[in-house]
């Protein structure tokens, strides 16, 4: 079974930075749209950022819109998120997603492949 990996996770306090990679031994991503999630514990899944299989698309929630940032490394074959300015709400387990689609839409309906999930915690 195809899994990504997340790393980058920790803990911090209001106003710091991480930045999360998701990654995969198993997959060429260079085809794959790719998004983040999150989920804090008794919420829903809420999706963060998107970003379509060539770099050119991207979506953000409005409630990470400025202070977060999606990109992806090819040569790498990795997802990153830069997350700047965070706060006690963005308090989630975190997960990677990809599918095979290619399109200009930075979002996909659905996601076929996902990882295990990064925590992040911000502190007040």
């Amino acid at each position: 079974q195809v899994q990504l990996v997340e790393s980058g996770g920790g803990s911090v306090q209001a106003g710091g930075s991480l930045t999360l990679s998701c990654t995969t031994s198993a997959l060429d991503l260079s085809d794959f749209a790719m998004a983040w999630f999150r989920q804090a514990p008794g919420k829903e899944r809420e999706r963060v950022s998107c970003i379509n299989w060539n770099g050119g698309s991207t979506y953000y929630a409005d409630s990470v819109k400025g202070r977060f940032t999606i990109s992806r490394d090819g040569a790498k074959n990795t997802l990153y998120l830069q997350m700047n300015s965070l706060k006690p709400e963005d308090t989630a387990m975190y997960y990677c997603a990809a599918v095979w689609y290619r399109d200009v839409s930075a979002c996909a309906y659905e996601y076929d492949y996902w990882g295990q999930g990064t925590q992040v915690t911000v502190s007040s």
